[in-house]
C-alpha cells in the first residue's frame, strides 16, 4: 500500500518499526512487542533504512532526554496524582510555561545557570513577566 492510497499525500515512504520492550525490574518473561508506523516525505534514494532509523531514534531520544526528563525529575510529574482532567491539563501547562521561561533565561544568560528546579524556586512573578515581555530579567 502506498502513502497516497491511505490519504497521506506528499509522503513517499511508510516505515514500520518493530519494538520489543523488556522491563528490567520485572520477571524475565514480562516483555511487550509493538509496531510503530512512521511516514516521511524522503524518497528511498534520499535516505537509507539505517538513516531513517537513526532519525527516529534521535527524535525519541531528544524527547526523553529533554522535556520528559525535566518534567519527571524536576517537577515529579509521574508522582502527581491529580485526578481532575482540567486540573491535570492546567498543571501540565504551568510546567510547560516554567520550562519555557527557564529556557529563555538560560538562552539569554551567557554563564552558568542553576538547575531548573532551583531556578523555579527563586524566580519571582515580576521576573517571569519580564522574561515574557523582553526575553530577559
Amino acid at each position: 500500500m502506498t502513502p497516497e492510497q491511505i490519504g497521506l499525500c506528499g509522503c513517499w515512504q511508510i516505515i514500520a518499526v518493530y519494538r520489543d520492550r523488556i522491563q528490567l525490574d520485572r520477571e524475565a518473561d514480562s516483555s511487550e512487542s509493538t509496531i510503530a508506523y512512521y511516514v516521511t516525505s524522503r524518497t528511498k534514494d534520499e535516505s537509507s533504512d539505517q538513516e531513517l532509523l537513526m532519525a527516529i531514534r534521535g527524535h525519541w531520544s531528544a524527547i526523553e532526554n529533554g522535556v520528559h526528563y525535566r518534567r519527571d525529575v524536576s517537577f515529579g510529574e509521574d508522582q502527581c496524582r491529580i485526578a481532575n482532567q482540567v486540573a491535570a491539563h492546567m498543571m501540565a501547562s504551568l510546567r510547560n510555561l516554567a520550562i519555557a521561561l527557564y529556557e529563555l533565561h538560560t538562552d539569554k544568560q551567557q554563564g552558568y545557570s542553576v538547575g531548573l528546579k532551583s531556578w523555579c524556586r527563586s524566580c519571582k512573578p515580576s521576573n517571569a513577566l519580564s522574561l515574557l515581555r523582553t526575553g530577559r530579567m
